[in-house]
């Protein structure tokens, strides 16, 4: 998991997690104080019917004080409707909570004067609050006895509307938090994609970077925390690049000092195969090869510095012809018949003449080294995505695909009972195709028969993005 998805899924649901305690605790809260609230509303209502007795017992009788506060603290039935949808009664008439709010009264003498609650307990009444079931619902009751008049009174609230206005006013407490929350988590990741972006912006030039062109990264892109690492990798690029240097001129010193005592060497066998015919020629093919092989450290050397890398127009459809031309005595020697399949008269492209030709010799001849006498080479050149692609395919024995990038590796030869070259042939080749901005890829035969096709991709003139190294 990459270290930007990692910080972001901890960030992410450490904010979910505090997020979600923060709001439980808030939902909890908010409906304890509403049950508060909702208490002390019901303890001042039951206070207003005290005051209103208060006034009225001393100039009304019972008879006459039971009807004012029926008539003052009672809905009639005629303005309620248990069917209505809106909270508002018809006319202004009142609220139909106020149907799950109830009052009872009870005279000194324990004698009830109103009954909106229909509870029906005249003894044991005691101040203060309580739950009750009536009719069904729970009721949560304040009750309190007057000291000047001597009343019981008792003011009751429904529990399901206290629920559900605490619940309400709860959740209207919570719901910011939880349309903060996935608005909180988009913040958070984009912070984190933000700071990262200049580990990205150092990543990529690491990415791009090739062997032959190693620079140090720019450490003031660098954030604090990751420029020491930055440090030490650069300190890493710098030996890195020493090392890669040490090794091209050791083999290019060594293919130079080669070159002139092998050529001498040559020479003499040759002066001593015309005395001894047929004695030397085990020793002569030993001479060739290194002879080959110093020639292409030389060429190998030459291609990794870009030396007289100078690019210019041409047809390589004509490339691939004179390369095919070049290589067809060594086909013919072994019976091969070397076919041209150009479907692109005109293939413009910018490159190295010679370093293409050497590419297209080098490919054309393992293809001949490695088939057998008597099959067919196909060469087929097409215009495709920009560009060009010139297909080889052989009939020989082909490379499994689990060892093909191997392949291409420098000084790897896969079968050392089979051909006599030094394992270079096409790692040169694919550095070529990549200094002209293409690539050279291995595949099977596309019509199922054994055999390998090396694919090379040139850029077309008007696109090519040519990258001397």
């Amino acid at each position: 998991m990459s270290l930007t998805r990692k910080l972001t899924l901890l960030v992410t649901s450490t904010v979910f997690f505090i997020t979600v305690i923060a709001a439980g605790w808030g939902y909890y809260v908010s409906g304890h104080q509403m049950e508060e609230l909702f208490d002390a509303e019901l303890a001042q209502s039951t206070r207003i019917v005290q005051g209103l007795i208060q006034h009225l017992s001393g100039t009304q009788s019972i008879e006459q004080l039971s009807r004012t506060l029926s008539r003052t603290l009672q809905i009639p039935e005629s303005a309620y409707r248990d069917d209505e949808e809106d909270e508002i009664l018809p006319g202004g008439a009142g609220h139909k909570y106020e149907r799950k709010l109830a009052f009872e009264v009870w005279s000194p003498d324990n004698q009830p004067i109103l009954d909106t609650l229909r509870a029906s307990d005249t003894g044991g009444l005691e101040p203060g609050f309580a739950w009750q079931e009536v009719t069904g619902y729970r009721w949560r009751t304040f009750t309190l006895k007057d000291p000047l008049t001597g009343f019981w009174i008792r003011a009751a609230q429904r529990e399901d509307v206290r629920q559900e206005l605490s619940q309400e006013i709860a959740l209207g407490n919570v719901l910011p938090f939880l349309i903060a929350l996935p608005l909180l988590a988009l913040a958070v990741v984009g912070s984190i994609q933000l700071g990262f972006r200049p580990l990205r912006k150092l990543e990529k030039p690491v990415r791009n970077m090739a062997p032959e062109n190693i620079h140090p990264l720019d450490d003031r892109q660098a954030p604090r925390e990751v420029a020491g690492l930055v440090h030490a990798v650069n300190g890493l690029l710098r030996r890195l690049h020493q090392a890669l240097e040490r090794e091209r001129r050791f083999s290019a010193d060594a293919a130079h000092e080669l070159r002139t005592p092998l050529t001498a060497l040559r020479l003499n066998l040759e002066r001593q195969a015309e005395l001894h015919p047929g004695e030397f020629d085990n020793l002569t093919a030993a001479v060739d090869r290194m002879v080959h092989l110093v020639e292409q450290l030389l060429l190998l050397n030459r291609v990794d510095a870009g030396v007289d890398f100078r690019p210019e127009p041409r047809n390589l459809a004509e490339l691939v012809e004179q390369s095919i031309a070049d290589v067809a005595p060594l086909a013919l020697k072994k019976q091969i018949e070397p076919e041209l399949d150009n479907q692109c008269v005109l293939a413009m492209v910018r490159c190295h003449s010679a370093l293409i030709n050497t590419m297209m010799r080098s490919l054309l001849a393992n293809a001949i080294q490695y088939s057998a006498p008597g099959t067919r080479i196909v060469t087929t050149m097409y215009e495709e995505a920009g560009g060009f692609t010139v297909n080889i395919c052989d009939q020989g024995p082909g490379i499994l695909p689990e060892d093909r990038e191997r392949a291409l590796s420098r000084f790897t030869r896969l079968d050392q009972r089979q051909g006599a070259g030094a394992g270079l042939g096409l790692a040169i080749a694919r550095r070529i195709a990549e200094l002209h901005g293409g690539q050279l890829t291995l595949a099977d035969r596309k019509d199922g028969q054994p055999g390998l096709c090396v694919s090379i991709w040139l850029p077309a003139q008007s696109s090519s993005q040519l990258r001397p190294s």
